[in-house]
């Protein structure tokens, strides 16, 4: 399939280098050109602005920052359809693909407003983080047509080892949600848990070997409790992406409904590291937040 990619970031990258191995074609657009032509010697092809995928792509995926990215890549000055308000034309493209961790309520809105060109919306945000990607492992979440998510299975399986269809547009946003709301709530208790262990002069480090095959063991305490009590781990992200999120889930409570005790006390604390200026720490940087900085030397001394 001839594909367009916008966002070739942390995530974006390995996957379009999966896509590429596989065999599509990839046009490839990045806001800052140096991401999108480190991918040239892979074998994508840079465009100068998402308007070009038009006429090249078939499908156009998305891994950006945020709702306003989106919206700003999509329907913005120079976007993939911005300069067509009448919904006149959308050149080749048939999908949009969003892996971006957005709204559920602005997915909605733009499915709506793509259905005019003839455009299927997939709402397809990831889970695995960076290894997932890089492994090609990837969990997707999907909202959209059925038949539309058949037809783009095939293509995310070159870096996804599941797609699970959760409904209409929307729907897989809101399951990336239910995704944030756990991850994020249990790195924080990671995170206190390493702050205590080091608090009472326990060696931290070891927590993993000793709750092997526990309740407490997980892909998350592995993956963080080194990040936690060592240096010179490669990010994996920003403490402000898990504040984007845990606070279009608490919106996403206050319309449902729903009850999230522990969501508003883990976006306290974001709210608070943003405050310690720790926005664009890495995600292990909640420990830096809730450790007794005067009892602890910092994480990695």
């Amino acid at each position: 399939m001839d594909i367009g990619f916008c966002g070739p970031g942390l995530m974006g990258a390995p996957m379009i280098r999966h896509l590429l191995r596989a065999g599509h074609t990839v046009w490839v657009w990045n806001r800052t050109r140096e991401k999108a032509r480190a991918l040239v010697a892979d074998g994508a092809q840079v465009v100068d602005a998402p308007h070009d995928l038009r006429r090249h792509a078939q499908s156009v995926f998305l891994c950006v920052s945020d709702t306003r990215a989106v919206e700003e890549v999509v329907f913005g000055p120079g976007g993939l359809l911005g300069d067509d308000p009448a919904g006149a034309s959308a050149g080749r493209v048939r999908w949009i693909v969003d892996h971006s961790s957005i709204s559920p309520v602005a997915t909605r809105q733009y499915a709506a407003c793509v259905a005019r060109y003839g455009i299927g919306w997939i709402d397809a945000p990831v889970s695995g983080g960076v290894p997932g990607a890089e492994a090609g492992t990837l969990a997707v979440m999907a909202g959209g047509e059925a038949a539309d998510i058949a037809q783009l299975e095939p293509v995310i399986g070159a870096y996804a080892a599941r797609v699970t269809h959760m409904g209409e547009a929307g729907a897989g946003q809101m399951t990336k949600l239910c995704n944030q709301a756990i991850v994020c709530a249990t790195v924080a208790g990671i995170a206190e848990a390493v702050g205590l262990a080091q608090a009472a002069g326990i060696d931290a480090s070891r927590l993993p070997q000793a709750l092997a095959g526990g309740w407490a063991d997980s892909v998350l305490l592995r993956t963080f409790v080194p990040r936690m009590t060592e240096s010179g781990h490669a990010p994996l992200g920003s403490l402000r992406t898990f504040q984007k999120d845990i606070d279009t889930v608490a919106d996403a409570a206050r319309s449902t409904g729903a009850v999230v005790p522990v969501v508003g006390t883990v976006q306290q604390l974001l709210r608070l590291g943003a405050a310690m200026g720790l926005a664009d720490a890495d995600l292990a940087a909640f420990i830096d937040i809730v450790r007794p900085q005067a009892n602890t030397a910092p994480r990695g001394q």
